[in-house]
């Protein structure tokens, strides 16, 4: 069967049978379309079995140790089953042509199996070190003649790779296709939410997807949600928000995260001043190491291989790198203190003055970490960033603003729920408990004072919620 798209005709190849995959979320994944099932075996892809979808969360939830490569196959399934839904009952028509085409099924299940595929070793923090940026790198795969995914893209129409491209960018011309794959709710955050606390062993992220898929709706080239489906839509906001404060901000994981920051600033800081002490081989970090590495070079890594890399550094001589390294293979994370803007640079510079006081080398053994997300937010017509607050519609065609119809939702739309930390060895803080008031110097008094009353207000917040 061929279909005409602007004036391109695509192939649309379906497999003779079906190819399902098992998924614990998803129950069944189906694959009906050879592009997809080619794509999924390309080795770009398949490198995401390498990848963690959590990053160092593993560390802290034992159970999530699931990939990027489940993940994808996820936000494909999600967004297979909004389309056959929008296909069934809101296609295109002469009477309704702002409702769901169908030519742009393909360009939407590629643009969703592909949309993490340039994450790198441990994601941001890698990036942070190392200057890469996983969007531009999911864009390049696209779009380089080198990658077995453009090859598979142009093998189906020359055209298809800036256009798969072009959704992840924002800049593709159907909006409708753009939501699907980016916005306040998207098969993305549909998927990873279910998945995360599943593997996390955590509630925070269930809601009732089933619902969300048969309330939404494309209408005036937009996507929308049925007012009846007003709760489901609610309890996913609420679902994500929780998931972000109870999961992806947890303190331990992030103080894991800065030990890795400190860690791999420590080894380019070694192979840069004194590579001839080094004893390990680091020929797939190099071209980083350098700040001379291409597609290629990037696609080499992945978890695993820095993984090795890191149980080699405990074997340096080099003390920090070596002890860094010994910290995050056996999972010693820098311990957190909550600090605000007020005290923010007294509690920095009383903590970096312990650290100094006692050898470490403030550098590579103090971090801070801001982690601050907008749990739902609306569009401001003056805003820069594109609109994508979640619309509901009525039975008569009224559009309404989810806030302004949900009074849970609007208590936090465009609040901004986080916190700041600073991270330190913890037994920096054990000593400091352990001695005696008398004997405290003023750093460790402010240190001693801040660490208590973190506690304390904790303590309060439970008695408040309690009595």
């Amino acid at each position: 069967m061929t279909v005409e798209h602007y004036g391109t005709r695509y192939k649309e190849v379906s497999l003779s049978r079906e190819k399902v995959f098992r998924d614990p979320v998803h129950d069944y994944i189906h694959i009906r379309d050879e592009i997809i099932l080619s794509l999924i075996n390309t080795r770009e892809f398949q490198r995401l079995r390498r990848i963690r979808q959590l990053g160092t969360s593993s560390y802290i939830f034992h159970g999530a140790e699931h990939s990027r490569f489940s993940h994808s196959l996820g936000v494909y399934e999600i967004t297979r089953r909004i389309i056959n839904n929008f296909v069934r009952n809101f296609p295109v028509s002469d009477e309704h042509p702002d409702q769901w085409d169908d030519r742009e099924r393909i360009v939407a299940l590629c643009a969703a199996l592909l949309h993490d595929i340039g994450h790198g070793p441990f994601s941001h923090t890698f990036e942070g070190i190392f200057n890469t940026d996983h969007e531009a790198m999911t864009r390049a795969i696209i779009m380089s003649p080198e990658t077995e995914v453009n090859a598979i893209l142009r093998g189906f129409d020359e055209h298809l790779p800036e256009k798969v491209a072009s959704v992840i960018d924002h800049t593709y011309h159907n909006e409708q296709v753009i939501q699907l794959i980016s916005s306040q709710i998207d098969a993305d955050r549909m998927d990873y939410l279910l998945r995360d606390a599943y593997f996390a062993g955590v509630s925070y992220g269930t809601y009732d997807l089933t619902r969300i898929l048969r309330v939404i709706r494309p209408q005036d080239y937009q996507i929308y949600f049925d007012f009846s489906g007003m709760h489901a839509v609610e309890d996913y906001v609420v679902s994500r928000y929780q998931m972000y404060m109870q999961v992806y901000f947890h303190p331990v994981s992030r103080g894991m995260e800065e030990l890795l920051s400190n860690l791999l600033d420590r080894a380019k800081y070694c192979y840069e001043n004194k590579p001839e002490e080094m004893k390990t081989p680091i020929n797939l970090l190099k071209p980083f190491l350098d700040n001379d590495w291409g597609l290629i070079d990037y696609l080499y890594l992945d978890d695993q291989v820095l993984g090795s890399y890191i149980n080699q550094w405990q074997m340096e001589d080099d003390p920090i790198l070596s002890d860094l390294a010994y910290r995050f293979m056996n999972r010693h994370p820098l311990k957190s203190m909550l600090v605000s803007e007020e005290n923010r640079q007294e509690l920095i510079t009383a903590v970096q003055q312990i650290l100094a006081d006692r050898g470490y080398d403030v550098s590579f053994y103090f971090g801070e970490n801001s982690s601050f997300d907008t749990p739902y937010d609306f569009f401001k017509p003056y805003s820069t960033k594109t609109k994508t607050q979640i619309d509901l519609i009525t039975k008569t065609g009224q559009i309404v603003e989810l806030s302004q119809a949900s009074l849970l939702v609007s208590s936090f739309t465009g609040r901004e729920r986080g916190d700041h930390r600073i991270y330190f060895p913890r037994e920096i803080l054990s000593e400091i408990r352990q001695k005696p008031i008398e004997s405290l110097t003023v750093e460790e008094k402010k240190v001693q004072d801040a660490y208590q009353s973190e506690v304390n207000d904790v303590t309060q917040h439970i008695q408040q919620r309690l009595f």
